[in-house]
């Protein structure tokens, strides 16, 4: 939503982007098909089918890694904030590429018997007990199961009829289904594939994911030791969170105030405000976002509030806790217990700091 009261639907924005990306699968799906071909030896190629199978499951596999980075690489470098704006897109796309290989791995293995498909795939292998031949599919099966589940649940509609902690919980699952979906190529590759490629390609993609969450979590959490290390001692409780001149005109900043809390701090137009840095749309975290058409705009999907009183702008009726701030000395001050969401508070101007 915005200032301008037009609800963001099917705009030209998404329907460029989604251009793009159909562009690009089917670049890929095609350079898949093209490589192996060139790749194998004619007397051993692989099946048109298997290939087209193949091509999908690795495009939805290679799209679930491009999904899990765009997190932490927009905390590393804020310039790469605007990809987690068709971060639900993109996952509903890569959901669709994985339920096209799943849908035609069932009916090439398990379409042609007597036998209920589903039923085969659940029955036809119960070797648990061998690395070799293990059911792997089971447990591509399980991990679609889950992208069903977020896909289906991606629009707003659910996440205010489930609640924003609930929803967010239910699209954590996602790391749920990376970790089923490597065992699953894992596991295949080992049972029908060989090739150190393959390997080194599978281990990579898992060591980019796991190690640009874990760079980003420390960078975090060194901002945070660093924070409560350099917050000097205030006066009658308030907490000192900085200069103004720290902060960009219209950008934001997340600050902490000592107690574990984050706040999201904006200076515009000579004043300081301070709100809650917690989105009321999935948690997006405001003080990474900046102020436009005068509304503090969340750097996730551009929910609005106002400064001054963390509201959203009429007709729309989202509250956020806001904070009391003060310029004393030259340093900004916060008092750190949050009011009530939407209560109204008086910026602090900057030109007090020169009296």
């Amino acid at each position: 939503m915005s200032v301008g009261y037009s609800a963001v639907q099917w705009n030209r924005h998404k329907r460029v982007y989604d251009a793009c990306v159909g562009g690009a699968i089917l670049l890929f799906l095609a350079s898949f098909v093209i490589a192996s071909r060139l790749l194998e030896a004619p007397p051993s190629q692989t099946s048109p089918e298997i290939l087209v199978m193949r091509a999908l499951g690795a495009c939805g596999y290679v799209m679930l890694h491009i999904v899990l980075c765009i997190g932490p690489l927009a905390r590393l470098d804020r310039r790469l904030l605007p990809l987690l704006y068709n971060r639900r897109h993109f996952g509903v796309l890569t959901f669709l590429m994985g339920l096209a290989h799943g849908g035609l791995a069932l009916v090439y293995y398990h379409g042609f018997s007597a036998t209920n498909p589903l039923l085969s795939l659940l029955t036809s292998n119960i070797n648990f007990d061998s690395l070799r031949a293990f059911p792997f599919q089971l447990l591509g099966a399980a991990a679609l199961f889950i992208l069903f589940l977020m896909a289906a649940t991606s629009h707003d509609f659910w996440l205010k009829f489930l609640g924003a902690a609930a929803w967010k919980r239910l699209h954590m699952l996602v790391y749920a289904a990376y970790a089923l979906l490597l065992m699953h190529v894992a596991l295949g590759f080992l049972q029908t594939q060989r090739g150190e490629l393959a390997t080194v390609l599978i281990a990579a993609g898992a060591v980019c994911v796991v190690g640009l969450h874990l760079a980003a979590g420390l960078r975090e959490y060194s901002r945070e030791i660093a924070a409560q290390r350099a917050l000097p001692p205030s006066d009658d409780s308030w907490v000192d969170v900085g200069s103004p001149d720290e902060l960009e005109e219209s950008r934001g900043a997340t600050v902490s105030i000592g107690n574990g809390e984050r706040i999201a701090l904006f200076r515009h137009q000579g004043c300081i405000s301070a709100i809650s840095n917690v989105c009321a749309h999935q948690g997006g975290p405001l003080g990474e976002g900046r102020i436009i058409d005068g509304c503090v705009t969340c750097p996730w999907h551009g929910w609005q509030y106002r400064p001054a009183d963390g509201q959203s702008p009429p007709p729309f009726t989202e509250k956020l806790p806001t904070y009391r701030v003060r310029i004393s000395k030259g340093r900004i001050q916060v008092f750190p217990t949050p009011l009530p969401p939407g209560t109204a508070v008086e910026p602090a101007k900057i030109e007090e700091s020169a009296r």
